[in-house]
């Protein structure tokens, strides 16, 4: 797969070369792993504390392997943890068929470097097709809890049923995350996180859940703290030790949308500045998240697209929205076909893969709105320039390709709007009488927007002007989906409130995609 990305237009990624220039020292080439990384080993680490205290994960699960992880970070609000070796640490690691660990199909040794915070990314190899398995690391006499996992079906293998869930906008401050305990509960395949993983301000709430630190993010000392403190919630760590997970990103894992290169919010900072930051938020998030090593940043670039087969049954193919995209403009200038959210190489990338053969139901797993989505009633319109509607030539070109592709039953999969929504994707957003030629599936935050309530008449208002939105919802939850070779189930699944813990789970609507029928009808 090709890597590459756009500042405006054409313009290629940012080099190793050109990023240690601009930032200035070969300290920073060390900070973001372009140096050689520490060959000396503490023989026999000790830790002051669990050194486990963020879990464990996996995902990006292949038919025959997947990618466990975890972090040493025995203080984990700490400057690295609370780890006082800089030194390399050995983890041993186990995959097993069994809790107990009785049968072990797959063992080995890693290191956790200092420079990589101490965190582990084993892609385990040599595994069966569609199987579960649970795993485990040591280090020193520490041994981790157990993760479960699972591999994807083999290539083609006819599988009759797939189960996810798919969540986004978890800030930590703002809300418990009660979907999480809800979510633990549900029988997944896979998870798909859409986004805002964490938030990048200085937020406090009121509910004893504060950001560490309390300021703004910009060094990569800052965004590792962060991180950390969000994954201490135990909820959110319940639910990676019992799934996989496939996860993208939208803005807050950097600064509230940004584009490309680019920060609205910060005007004063150059261009070479917001690099820099942007480069500490993606090696935070790579350190963090269960992601491939070959996926490791250099510099600010992290290849994050890239696609998940599920046997006959099930493409996600799953985007970077913000890495390349063209920065936001006014409605006047929405038109411009130079624009591009995807940057040139991802849509080329995504335009090759859903004209190849796919599998019956094809996901673009993706971060903001897709369907148009006019805000304002009468002849006066008035769309969001974050979404697909600030960039509308290459989404409309991109629905048309995917159509004329053949591509079978085509589902985008939404977050960041902090709401519930259901679409048609149609053939002409302003023909309410065109085809209908996929459906756009938008789901509520975890946290993110407080306890939600429906906005009254702004969501008539919506769904007057927008005849291709056929629901609106602004609880908190996830949507639970479930895909046969008949039908494609979609549950969404809330909560009443996030300001107290443990507010049970209902399902507020149910949705049904038909095969060969595209559009989704309420149940």
């Amino acid at each position: 797969m090709g890597i590459g990305g756009n500042w405006q237009g054409n313009k290629r990624r940012l080099s190793r070369r050109e990023f240690v220039g601009l930032s200035g020292a070969s300290v920073a080439a060390l900070a973001f792993g372009m140096g050689p990384l520490t060959e000396r080993a503490e023989a026999q680490p000790r830790f002051s504390g669990d050194p486990y205290s963020l879990g464990v994960a996996s995902g990006d699960q292949l038919p025959d392997s997947v990618v466990i992880w975890t972090r040493l970070a025995p203080r984990p609000l700490e400057s690295f943890g609370g780890m006082t070796t800089r030194k390399k640490v050995p983890v041993k690691w186990e995959v097993a068929t069994d809790e107990g660990f009785k049968n072990v199909v797959q063992k080995g040794s890693d290191f956790a470097y200092p420079e990589y915070v101490h965190a582990v990314h084993v892609n385990v190899q040599g595994l069966q097709p569609n199987r579960e398995y649970y795993y485990r690391f040591k280090a020193g006499p520490e041994i981790s809890p157990v993760g479960k996992t699972k591999t994807a079906p083999a290539p083609g293998a006819r599988v009759g049923e797939f189960a996810f869930a798919f969540a986004s906008c978890q800030n930590y401050p703002i809300g418990y995350y009660n979907s999480y305990q809800n979510m633990a509960e549900e029988d997944l395949d896979t998870v798909v996180f859409l986004g805002d993983y964490i938030y990048e301000g200085d937020a406090q709430g009121d509910l004893g859940r504060g950001h560490v630190p309390a300021r703004e993010l910009f060094s990569l000392d800052d965004y590792r703290v962060r991180t950390a403190q969000y994954k201490t919630d135990p909820d959110l760590q319940r639910v990676h030790a019992l799934f996989p997970w496939i996860s993208t990103w939208d803005d807050h894992e950097v600064d509230n949308n940004y584009a490309d290169e680019y920060s609205q919010n910060y005007p004063e900072e150059s261009r070479e500045e917001f690099l820099v930051r942007r480069a500490n938020a993606y090696r935070s998030f790579w350190e963090h998240m269960p992601l491939r090593p070959m996926r490791m940043p250099q510099g600010p670039n992290l290849p994050l697209y890239r696609r998940f087969t599920f046997g006959d049954l099930l493409d996600f193919y799953v985007l970077d929205n913000r890495q390349y995209r063209s920065d936001q403009v006014g409605d006047p200038d929405r038109f411009d076909p130079s624009r591009t959210m995807l940057g040139d190489e991802q849509e080329a990338w995504l335009r090759q893969a859903v004209a190849g053969p796919t599998a019956r139901w094809n996901a673009l797993a993706q971060s903001v709105f897709f369907s148009q989505r006019d805000f304002v009633a009468g002849p006066g319109t008035n769309y969001s320039n974050d979404a697909w509607d600030g960039y509308v030539v290459e989404r409309n070109g991109l629905r048309d390709h995917v159509t004329a592709a053949g591509a079978s039953n085509p589902v985008v999969l939404t977050g960041d709007v902090h709401a519930n929504y259901v679409c048609d994707i149609k053939a002409d957003f302003d023909n309410p009488d065109s085809a209908t030629v996929a459906t756009e599936l938008v789901g509520t935050s975890i946290s993110s927007g407080g306890n939600g309530q429906d906005q009254g008449s702004g969501d008539r208002v919506q769904l007057a002007e927008n005849p291709h939105i056929k629901f609106i919802n602004r609880n908190r939850g996830y949507v639970r989906n479930t895909v046969t070779p008949a039908d494609w189930t979609a549950d969404y699944r809330v909560v009443d409130v996030v300001t107290s813990p443990g507010s049970p789970v209902r399902t507020r609507a149910s949705f049904v995609i038909e095969d060969g029928a595209p559009g989704a009808q309420r149940a």
